[in-house]
């Protein structure tokens, strides 16, 4: 199977649009294979405001609208508990959703980005999207993390260098309560990072403190700039470590 062909047979589809490298690449070939693919944007306290602008940019260079949909997704049972399982609970909840409106829509086929690099033994949300019928094309046609990265960089995708990231509830230890406060304080640590030439990482909390995870090639700047880092994130958090196992 290939994206064309799966493309040939599926001419029109819901696509969660999250403004990553997956979702972005397949919203790309859906256009260019002529099906009529629809990207939706479920909004929650979940996504930093760059994937938001990432998605919005991404839907206008490729002259399509994107529909968002707000979600308060701390409301939903077992989401803000935060249980080891959470993943699913947020998944299906949000496809729930998602499914809901595609169908008013007009659209009964939802697609999302995961992968053929992507291990579904080990992703509770993958079972919510198959109890839901959610494809997933890049899968199905066996296209890696890095076979879609080049596609998108012969493509003229900006995302195609776009760095993996997970949303910033996977920030709060798995059994501890999600608030919409950890969040804003993990979305303005990780900001900041960003804003000093930091990538690929991720801030964690523990028990309260700030727990940087960096690649390890970034270790030599953040001990150079470790007064810099505590001082740019010290209104948020009183303590800030770097995580020495790395990313």
């Amino acid at each position: 199977m290939t994206l064309e062909r799966f493309f040939e047979q599926n001419r029109e589809a819901a696509l969660g649009f999250s403004g990553g490298v997956d979702s972005a690449y397949l919203l790309y070939a859906g256009l260019r294979y002529g099906a009529r693919v629809q990207p939706y944007y479920i909004r929650t306290a979940f996504q930093p405001e760059f994937e938001y602008q990432d998605a919005c940019r991404l839907s206008r260079e490729l002259g399509v609208e994107l529909k968002v949909i707000p979600v308060d997704i701390l409301s939903v049972d077992r989401v803000g508990a935060n249980p080891p399982n959470r993943c699913y609970y947020c998944k299906k909840a949000l496809f729930g959703v998602l499914k809901q409106q595609a169908a008013a829509d007009g659209f009964h086929l939802l697609l999302d980005g995961t992968n053929a690099s992507d291990d579904a033994s080990d992703r509770p949300g993958m079972a919510a999207l198959r109890e839901l019928s959610v494809r997933s094309p890049l899968r199905e046609c066996g296209l890696t993390k890095d076979r879609i990265r080049e596609l998108s960089r012969e493509a003229g995708l900006f995302t195609w260098d776009k760095p993996a990231y997970a949303c910033l509830a996977t920030r709060v230890p798995a059994g501890e309560e999600i608030t919409p406060e950890k969040l804003q304080k993990v979305e303005f640590g990780e900001k900041l990072l960003r804003e000093m030439g930091y990538s690929d990482f991720r801030l964690r909390l523990f028990h309260g403190a700030a727990r940087i995870q960096l690649p390890r090639s970034q270790f030599a700047k953040a001990a150079a700039e470790a007064d810099a880092i505590r001082a740019a994130l010290g209104s948020r958090f009183d303590t800030v470590f770097l995580d020495l196992k790395g990313r």
